[in-house]
């Protein structure tokens, strides 16, 4: 397994997968297609963004996306083919995402979790701090969750 950067033209690949790994949970359909565009991965993000997939064989096994501005870091994605979930895939992924968050000088970041992968994170050390209400529905409300970054 490689863990490198995606080029434009996969970004309708990581898009297709973000949907498969979410839907591995058994949301609806509904729910599914109300979650579509916020799981649209665009080349712009490549530019705005850190994103790194990771693949074997020319297979994408995952991805994850960190974003960082002037008012701090988020991991803003990491999803990982249903297939290889299990699989060590996310695991290689966040090490690959807290290297590069050494690499940018961030202390912590914040991650949005769907309550599926609270668990995966805090597995991997990170902290639930509150609740957020979601960018889809309002009404549901996400975990909240920090990690810090160790030099």
């Amino acid at each position: 397994m490689i863990i490198r950067s995606p080029r434009p033209e996969e970004t309708p690949a990581l898009s297709d997968l973000a949907f498969r790994s979410k839907g591995y949970w058994g949301y609806d359909d509904d729910f599914m297609e109300a979650c579509r565009q916020e799981l649209t991965i665009t080349p712009a993000f490549l530019q705005t963004s850190h994103v790194f997939l990771a693949e074997e064989a020319g297979n994408i096994l995952g991805f994850y996306r960190l974003s960082v501005d002037e008012t701090g870091a988020e991991l803003s994605d990491l999803f990982v083919d249903p297939a290889a979930i299990g699989k060590r895939v996310g695991k290689a992924l966040w090490n690959h995402l807290m290297d590069t968050a050494r690499s940018l000088s961030i202390d912590h970041f914040l991650i949005h979790s769907d309550p599926y992968a609270e668990g995966f994170y805090e597995k991997m050390g990170a902290v639930r701090i509150g609740d957020i209400p979601s960018t889809v529905f309002p009404d549901r409300r996400l975990p909240l969750m920090k990690k810090q970054v160790a030099p």
